[in-house]
C-alpha cells in the first residue's frame, strides 16, 4: 500500500477514521492524503410556497477545521500528509479524488446509523462503498454508553 485516501468531516466518527487511516499508513509506509468536502452552493429558503435559492458557498474556517484538526493529529504522530479541500457532492468527490491520484485505499468514518436511517437517509461511508472501483475501508466507532446504574 502506497498512498491512503482518507475522508473527514470533523465528526467523532470520522475522527476515529482519521486516527485508524493514520496509524494504518505509519504502519504501510504509506502517503497519505487527507480531504473534506464543502459545497458549491448554499441553498436558502424564500419566502413563499417552498421556494428556495441557492448562493455560491464560500469557504470559511469551519470549512477547513476538519483538515486543520486532522493535519495536527497527523503532526502529532510525525506523519506528514497532504490536504485538499475538494468542492461539490461529497461521495462523488471523494471516489473521483481516490481515482485521480490513484489511492490504494480511501478510508471513510460510519456515522453508525441503523438500517432504516441508512437506507433513508443515505449516508457518505455507502455512497463511497457502491460508487468506488478500488477498495474501501469504512471505520465504525465505538458508541459510548452510559454508565450501568448511574
Amino acid at each position: 500500500m502506497k498512498k491512503i485516501l482518507i475522508a473527514t468531516d470533523g465528526s467523532d466518527e470520522s475522527r476515529q477514521a482519521v486516527d485508524f487511516g493514520l496509524e494504518l499508513a505509519e504502519e504501510q509506509g504509506a502517503r497519505v492524503v487527507l480531504v473534506h468536502v464543502a459545497p458549491v452552493v448554499d441553498v436558502l429558503p424564500t419566502s413563499g410556497f417552498g421556494m428556495t435559492g441557492a448562493v455560491p458557498h464560500d469557504l470559511t474556517d469551519y470549512d477547513w477545521s476538519p483538515l486543520t484538526e486532522a493535519r495536527a493529529l497527523a503532526e502529532e504522530l510525525g506523519i506528514d500528509v497532504r490536504t485538499e479541500m475538494l468542492r461539490g457532492e461529497t461521495v462523488d468527490e471523494i471516489v473521483a479524488y481516490g481515482d485521480t491520484i490513484d489511492a490504494d485505499l480511501i478510508v471513510v468514518g460510519s456515522r453508525g446509523h441503523g438500517a432504516l436511517a441508512s437506507a433513508l437517509l443515505g449516508s457518505v461511508s455507502r455512497g463511497v462503498l457502491h460508487e468506488a472501483r478500488r477498495p474501501v475501508l469504512v471505520v465504525r466507532g465505538t458508541r459510548a454508553t452510559a454508565p450501568v446504574g448511574g
